[in-house]
């Protein structure tokens, strides 16, 4: 289940694009305000301690920022994908090359935690619905051949798994966890926050969201 929730997560979210054919992003909103809450819960309530277990309290703090800051650098390529938003160029038919690697490197990352973490699969998969599902709004509304958005969502969805493949095989993943999931718990950090933050439209407050919110947090505690 580590292997194929992900991967049929975001499969089974490009058929429904597919056959659905939903025009509007507007109606992912609170799934994707869920997914946020929901994944900042899980990395606070399961990953954090576990990262700072037995480790220089300093040492976690500077991979935690680095974290951060690798997600923000690929954001400059993936126009914000990962929290909902691809600014790309829908007319043009080229295969976006810069949004699948930045995405699939975002992606790869989310695998290595889950091999130690059972529950933050469940954050992963949760966040990777509303996101492949936008992603997949966009793939199939532009001048992209479908065999390519075939090609891309496939690829896309098996980068997890491959990340908890490499994880449970490789001594170096073991020998550095601490550091690894410090840089992973900063991508997660970054992309729930700004989940959450875009999420309060103006700031405006939104009882429907608050409540979403609340929900995903809870959930997250009880696992």
């Amino acid at each position: 289940m580590t292997y194929l929730l992900p991967v049929l997560g975001v499969l089974l979210s490009f058929v429904f694009v597919l056959v659905a054919k939903p025009k509007s992003k507007e109606n992912f909103k609170l799934l994707l305000a869920f997914s946020g809450a929901f994944l900042l819960a899980l990395t606070v309530f399961e990953l954090l301690p576990s990262a700072y277990e037995n480790s220089d309290a300093k040492t976690v703090g500077v991979f935690v920022m680095l974290g951060i800051l690798l997600q923000i650098f690929l954001e400059f390529f993936s126009k914000g994908a990962e929290h909902g938003h691809v600014h790309l160029n829908s007319e043009k038919s080229s295969f976006p090359w810069l949004l699948f690697v930045s995405l699939s490197i975002h992606a790869f990352l989310e695998g290595f935690p889950i091999e130690k973490h059972d529950t933050i699969i469940y954050g992963i998969l949760i966040h990777k619905i509303p996101i492949a599902v936008i992603l997949s709004i966009f793939l199939l509304g532009s001048k992209i051949k479908l065999t390519k958005a075939v090609f891309f969502i496939v690829l896309f969805a098996l980068m997890t798994p491959l990340g908890s493949f490499i994880a449970s095989i490789s001594a170096l993943a073991s020998q550095y966890y601490a550091p690894i999931t410090a840089l992973v718990i900063g991508v997660f950090l970054h992309i729930s926050t700004v989940i959450l933050f875009e999420s309060s439209e103006g700031h405006k407050f939104n009882l429907r969201k608050l409540l979403v919110i609340i929900f995903g947090i809870v959930i997250a505690y009880f696992l």
